[in-house]
């Protein structure tokens, strides 16, 4: 697997806005922006109190990872400045996560980011978590 570099690593650490990247069995693809967290090993996603557009419905992205567990993820920054563009592909393979230790974990890593979540609560009953173990990382930035 490719490796992170510190500075991606920090950059995918800290970024408030990752694009995840999901297809149905037949390769059909969607792509959602989510807030997430990454501990340096493995990305996380809660399915928050949001408003969701399949409201009473299972959401089109984990019925994908369902059926396809194979995902990207991308952590992009533009700027109107192009030297400062920069992003960060996972790729990687999705679990749904509803009651392990690691559930808990990841809402403590997501809890502590976004500071939202106290009015806009996790689910630590039962409510789901994605969780993306990387296979590779594609790593750019603008180089003069």
């Amino acid at each position: 697997m490719h490796r992170l570099t510190a500075e991606a690593a920090e950059f995918v650490s800290t970024a408030r806005v990752a694009r995840l990247g999901t297809a149905d069995a037949s390769g059909r693809p969607l792509v959602v922006p989510v807030c997430y967290a990454f501990d340096g090993q493995r990305w996380y996603s809660a399915i928050d109190g949001k408003p969701k557009r399949a409201a009473g419905g299972e959401l089109k992205r984990l019925g994908n990872i369902r059926e396809n567990p194979r995902v990207s993820v991308l952590v992009d920054h533009y700027d109107d400045d192009w030297r400062r563009l920069r992003y960060v592909i996972i790729r990687g393979t999705a679990e749904l996560l509803s009651a392990r230790p690691e559930h808990t974990y990841a809402l403590d890593l997501l809890t502590a980011k976004y500071p939202q979540y106290a009015q806009v609560p996790l689910r630590r009953d039962g409510g789901v978590v994605i969780r993306v173990t990387p296979d590779s990382f594609v790593q750019w930035a603008y180089a003069a």
